[in-house]
C-alpha cells in the first residue's frame, strides 16, 4: 500500500492551536452527526397547525358555534318612554299637569315569536354549526393531500437524482478508461459519445432539480423554513381491496358537507311554515298624572294576523322547498361523480400495480441481461460503444419509468386515503 508523504515529520504544525483543534473537531463531529430530518407525522402535524386555510375555517366553526345558543332565544325587550294626551291648545296648552287625561308613559314590551319557528332557527343553527365542522375536515384533508403529493413528489425526485448520480458516476469512469482503449486501437468516437451522454445525464439533472425547486415551494408554502428539511420515511398508506375503497364512498370528504347543508335547508322551511301561524307580544306600561289625579297602570297582547298566506308566507315556503330539492339533487350528483372518479381511479391503480410488477418481473431484467451482453460484446471488440450507451440508456429509461409509476400509484393512493373523511 502506498503512503502519501508530505515531506515534513509526522505530528502537529506549531501554528496548530488547541483552539484550532477543537474547531477541527467541532467540524468532523458535524458532519459525522446525521442530517435532521422532518418525518411525515412532525409534517402532517406541522402543516395542519400553521395553515391558513385551516385557521380561517376554524374561526368559522368558532363563529357559527358561538352564535348558537342565541339561536332559539326571545328577541331583546323593548322600552319606550312617552307623554300622552299633552294639550295642544286652549288654557291648558303645553301643559303636563293641569289637564288630567296628560300623562307621563314608561312602557316595556317583549315581541314572542312562536315557538316553532324558534325551534326552526335553533335547528339552523345547530346544522350551520355542523356544516362548517364538515368544511373544516374537508379543508383539513386538502392539507393532508396537497402534503401528501407533494411528499412522495419530492421523494421520487430525489430517488431519480440519486439514479443519474450513479450513471454519471458509471460515465466518467467510462471516460477515464477510454483514452487507454482508443490508444490500443478503439474508434475516437467512443470518447465523444461517452462525453455526449455526459451532457445528456447533465440535462435530466438539470431538470430534476428544477422540478425539485418547484416541490420545495409547495413544502416550504405548507410547512414553512422545514420545508427545507430532509423528508424521512414514507407515507403510511394501506393497500385496501377495492371493496373498502367503495364501501366507505359514503365517508368522502366533499359528500360529509350534505347532511349538515340538508338540515339547514329543512330548519328554513320549518321557520318558513311557522311564519304562517303568526307572532304575538306584550306590553306593560306605567303612565304618571298630575298630583291631584291617580297613576295607571296598562297591559296588553298583540298578535300578528297572517290573513296573506297565499301571497307572502306559502310562496317563500315553497320557494325553501325547492331549495331542499336542489340540494338533494347536487347531492345526488356529487355522489355519481365522486363514484365514477373512484372507478376511474381505482382502475388506473390496479394497472399502475401489474406494470409496475411486469418492469421488476420482465423489463428491467431483460434490459440489464441487454447491457450485460452489449457490455461482453463491447470489450472482445465484437460491438461498438453505441450499442453499450443504447442498452444502458433504456435501462435508464425503465429505471426512471418505475420510480414514476410508483409514484404515481402512491398518489393515487394517497388522493384516496385523504378524501374519506375520519
Amino acid at each position: 500500500m502506498s503512503t502519501f508523504h508530505t515531506g515534513r515529520p509526522l505530528g502537529l504544525p506549531a501554528a496548530f492551536t488547541p483552539r484550532r483543534l477543537s474547531a477541527l473537531l467541532s467540524l468532523c463531529l458535524s458532519f459525522m452527526l446525521p442530517a435532521q430530518a422532518l418525518t411525515y407525522a412532525e409534517a402532517r402535524q406541522l402543516a395542519e397547525r400553521q395553515n391558513p386555510g385551516l385557521r380561517a375555517q376554524q374561526f368559522a366553526l368558532e363563529g357559527a358555534s358561538a352564535a348558537q345558543p342565541a339561536a332559539g332565544t326571545l328577541p331583546d325587550p323593548r322600552l319606550s318612554l312617552g307623554i300622552e294626551n299633552l294639550p295642544a291648545s286652549g288654557t291648558d296648552r303645553w301643559s303636563l299637569s293641569r289637564d288630567f287625561m296628560t300623562m307621563k308613559r314608561i312602557a316595556l314590551m317583549q315581541e314572542v315569536p312562536n315557538q316553532a319557528k324558534r325551534t326552526a332557527r335553533l335547528e339552523g343553527a345547530q346544522a350551520r354549526t355542523e356544516r362548517e365542522r364538515a368544511m373544516l375536515q374537508v379543508q383539513r384533508l386538502q392539507v393532508r393531500q396537497a402534503l401528501d403529493l407533494a411528499w412522495i413528489t419530492a421523494q421520487s425526485l430525489e430517488d431519480k437524482r440519486a439514479l443519474l448520480h450513479e450513471l454519471q458516476v458509471e460515465n466518467q469512469r467510462l471516460q477515464d478508461t477510454l483514452p487507454a482503449r482508443i490508444a490500443g486501437g478503439a474508434p475516437a468516437t467512443d470518447l465523444l459519445m461517452a462525453r455526449q451522454e455526459a451532457l445528456s445525464l447533465a440535462d435530466r439533472q438539470d431538470e430534476l432539480q428544477r422540478d425539485a425547486d418547484k416541490v420545495r415551494a409547495t413544502l416550504r408554502r405548507l410547512l414553512g423554513p422545514q420545508g427545507d428539511e430532509a423528508l424521512e420515511g414514507d407515507i403510511p398508506l394501506p393497500d385496501l381491496p377495492p371493496e373498502d375503497f367503495k364501501a366507505r364512498l359514503t365517508h368522502h370528504a366533499a359528500l360529509a358537507v350534505y347532511p349538515a347543508m340538508l338540515a339547514m335547508a329543512r330548519a328554513e322551511i320549518n321557520e318558513a311554515n311557522a311564519e304562517s301561524r303568526g307572532d304575538w307580544a306584550w306590553e306593560v306600561a306605567y303612565s304618571r298624572r298630575g298630583a291631584q289625579w291617580g297613576d295607571m297602570v296598562s297591559f296588553q297582547l298583540s298578535f300578528d294576523l297572517p290573513w296573506q298566506k297565499g301571497k307572502r308566507q306559502h310562496p317563500i315556503a315553497t320557494a325553501k322547498q325547492r331549495d331542499l330539492e336542489r340540494i338533494e339533487a347536487e347531492r345526488e350528483e356529487a355522489e355519481r361523480r365522486h363514484r365514477q372518479e373512484l372507478e376511474e381511479e381505482l382502475a388506473e391503480l390496479q394497472s399502475l400495480g401489474r406494470q409496475v410488477e411486469r418492469l421488476d418481473g420482465h423489463a428491467l431484467p431483460l434490459a440489464q441481461d441487454r447491457v450485460a451482453l452489449a457490455l461482453s460484446s463491447y470489450q472482445a471488440g465484437r460491438a461498438d460503444l453505441a450499442a453499450v450507451l443504447g442498452a444502458r440508456g433504456q435501462v435508464l429509461e425503465q429505471r426512471l419509468r418505475r420510480i414514476d409509476l410508483q409514484a404515481q400509484r402512491s398518489g393515487l393512493l394517497a388522493r384516496l386515503h385523504s378524501l374519506i373523511a375520519d
